[in-house]
C-alpha cells in the first residue's frame, strides 16, 4: 500500500508539470504578537489553495498555532521544522498533507523553542531555512512562512529564505509601534544577505467598522505606508476566532463569512501583486 508520504510525493511530481512555476516564498512577519500573523498565514494559504495554487505553510513559531489551525496535531506531527533545521531531515520528509486540496504544511513543535540556541553554533546559521527549502521552489507556487513574534534568529532565517514579506497590522492603538524595527531588519537583511527581499505589502487586520479608532488607524497606516497597503481589510470576526479551534481555515469552517471573503480577496491581491518577470529566484 502506498504510504501517505509516498502519495504526497507522487501527487507533487504529477502536478508540478502542470503548474506555472511561481516558486514564491513569502514570510508573514511582525514582531508584535496578536496582530493576526498566524490567522493570515493559514487563511491566505487556504484561499490560494482554493484558487488551485500549490501551497506549503511553514510553521516557524514554536507555539505551533499555525500547525493546530491548519488541522494537524502539534503533539504528534511527525517530522517538523525543528527536524528539518537542526536534524537535517530532508524537507520532503517533513511535509504533512492537510484536509484541503493543494495545501500542505511543515509543522512546528515546542522543540523549536531551543532551535535558536542550536543554530548559533552552525555555519551559515542565518541561511539554514533557505537551504532546507530550496528543493520546494519549483514544486510549489507558494511557500508561506509563519514567523515567531520576535526579531530573533528564526525570523532572520525566514527573511533570508524568502523574497517577499507581508506584515499584518492590527487596527488598534499603537498599530505602528515597533514597525520601524521590522522595516530596519528587513532592509539590513536585504543589504547584507538577500538582495531580492522586499515588502510585498501590509495587510490591515481586526478592523471594527463600529469604532472611530479602526478607521483612524486605517487612514494613518495608508498615509504612512503609501502604496504598500493592500486594499483588502480583514474584519474582526467571531468566525475567524473560532475556526482554529476546529482545525480549519475560515474558508472551510465558514465559507460565506466576512473573514472568508476577505481572505479570498487578499489572496487575489497577493497573486496579482507581483511582477511576472521576477517570479523565479
Amino acid at each position: 500500500m502506498t504510504s501517505e508520504r509516498e502519495a504526497l510525493d507522487l501527487n507533487r511530481a504529477d502536478s508540478s508539470t502542470l503548474l506555472s512555476p511561481l516558486g514564491r516564498r513569502i514570510a508573514i512577519a511582525n514582531q508584535k504578537g496578536g496582530v493576526g500573523k498566524t490567522t493570515t498565514v493559514v487563511n491566505l494559504g487556504a484561499a490560494l489553495a482554493e484558487m488551485g495554487r500549490e501551497v506549503v505553510v511553514v510553521d516557524l513559531d514554536p507555539q505551533a498555532n499555525a500547525t493546530t489551525a491548519i488541522g494537524l496535531d502539534p503533539r504528534s506531527p511527525g517530522n517538523t521544522v525543528y527536524d528539518m533545521l537542526v536534524q537535517k531531515v530532508p524537507v520532503r520528509e517533513c511535509l504533512s498533507i492537510t484536509e484541503q486540496e493543494h495545501l500542505c504544511c511543515i509543522p512546528s513543535h515546542l522543540d523549536l523553542a531551543g532551535a535558536e540556541v542550536e543554530l548559533v553554533s552552525m555555519l551559515a546559521r542565518e541561511s539554514q531555512l533557505s537551504t532546507a527549502l530550496e528543493s520546494l521552489t519549483h514544486l510549489y507556487d507558494y511557500v508561506l512562512i509563519d514567523c515567531p513574534p520576535s526579531l530573533g534568529l528564526l525570523t532572520i532565517n525566514a527573511l533570508v529564505a524568502v523574497t517577499e514579506v507581508i506584515t499584518p497590522i492590527q487596527c488598534e492603538y499603537f498599530a505602528l509601534e515597533g514597525l520601524g524595527a521590522l522595516i530596519q531588519n528587513v532592509n539590513l537583511v536585504k543589504q547584507r544577505v538577500n538582495p531580492s527581499l522586499d515588502f510585498t505589502g501590509f495587510v490591515l487586520t481586526m478592523f471594527d467598522p463600529r469604532t472611530n479608532l479602526s478607521t483612524q488607524v486605517v487612514n494613518e497606516v495608508r498615509n504612512h505606508l503609501a502604496g504598500k497597503v493592500f486594499n483588502t481589510i480583514v474584519p474582526r470576526s467571531v468566525r475567524l476566532s473560532e475556526a482554529p479551534s476546529f482545525g480549519q481555515p475560515i474558508g472551510v469552517y465558514s465559507p460565506t463569512s466576512r473573514g472568508a471573503i476577505a481572505y479570498r480577496d487578499l489572496a487575489l491581491e497577493v497573486d496579482q501583486r507581483y511582477d511576472t518577470t521576477n517570479r523565479s529566484r
